[in-house]
């Protein structure tokens, strides 16, 4: 796909699949093909593995392939894939190739391991991983890397980056950066399903959803009444699902992960257990998602 082509899909719901895991940590590919074909029956609009849902950083080259492969082959011609790949500069570029061979429509960027550097740096970084591969990339702006709108400026200059997904949910900062760059890249909100009211409220048409993997129902419904601007619904949805669950994933780190994950198994979806460093839910949390279960069940399937 081209990378003007793949911009141009990327208007919705963006998914976010977990990586499902057996009990002794390996990768479980079944699990995974039929959380896809479940997930594929709703219209998304691309999808992303692995990511940060789906433990990127814990998976070997080797796993990451086969992760995105059976990814590939589940979403066929129906929507994009998108690979993340990070790390540094010679695994990141290594992923970028391989995900190329293996049919993925683009990529999706995590910044590199070492905190804070020189934009300079940091330029060299993403233009290292944008020449590894012809295929459209977005960078994802998370954790320590926050960049102000002269570096994304400066960024955008690389030709097959296409995209910017937010993670940080700073919104103020979030508007300056587009006000700088403009339609030079596509701007997506990243930052959770919690934060669909903000971005849609500056302009944004795009996010990445995790409750897609349990409910893309839910996340579609959501993006649907954000655009056409039925706030009263929409702050509903907000107020009885969706926070709820953010607040439960936000009583340790890590549970945004582990409690999508759990989600699913309650479900009948594979989410099995996390990889360190991640923990998986308490049991006094895992009691406390399956009362939401309760309050999701028109959402689920």
């Amino acid at each position: 796909m081209q990378p003007n082509d793949l911009r141009q899909r990327l208007q919705g719901v963006i998914s976010f699949p977990v990586t499902p895991f057996r009990p002794d940590l390996t990768l479980d590919l079944e699990g995974l093909r039929r959380n896809l074909r479940s997930l594929l029956k709703h219209p998304v609009c691309a999808i992303v593995a692995p990511a940060g849902t789906g433990e990127l950083y814990s998976l070997s080259p080797a796993e990451h392939l086969a992760v995105l492969k059976a990814t590939v082959e589940e979403a066929g011609n129906r929507v994009p894939v998108l690979a993340g790949t990070g790390f540094n500069p010679p695994i990141a570029a290594e992923l970028a190739r391989q995900a190329a061979a293996a049919g993925a429509s683009g990529i999706l960027a995590f910044p590199p391991y070492y905190p804070s550097p020189d934009d300079d740096g940091l330029i060299a970084y993403y233009r290292g991983i944008a020449e590894a591969t012809p295929l459209g990339m977005l960078v994802y702006s998370r954790d320590w890397f926050n960049p102000g709108p002269g570096l994304v400026e400066r960024l955008a200059g690389i030709p097959n980056l296409i995209g910017w997904k937010d993670g940080q949910a700073d919104v103020r900062r979030y508007q300056m950066i587009r006000q700088r760059v403009g339609e030079r890249l596509h701007w997506i909100g990243g930052a959770g399903d919690d934060m669909v009211p903000a971005y849609y409220a500056i302009g944004i048409r795009a996010y990445t959803s995790s409750i897609a993997n349990v409910a893309p129902r839910l996340s579609l419904r959501l993006h649907e009444l954000a655009a056409a601007g039925h706030n009263a619904e929409l702050t509903q949805l907000m107020n009885d699902l969706v926070i709820p669950l953010y607040a439960l994933r936000a009583r340790r780190k890590g549970y945004e992960v582990s409690a999508m994950k759990a989600m699913m198994d309650m479900i009948g979806l594979s989410g099995g257990p996390v990889r360190p460093p991640l923990l998986d839910l308490r049991p006094d949390d895992v009691e406390s998602l399956r009362g939401m279960v309760e309050r999701w069940k028109t959402w689920l399937g």
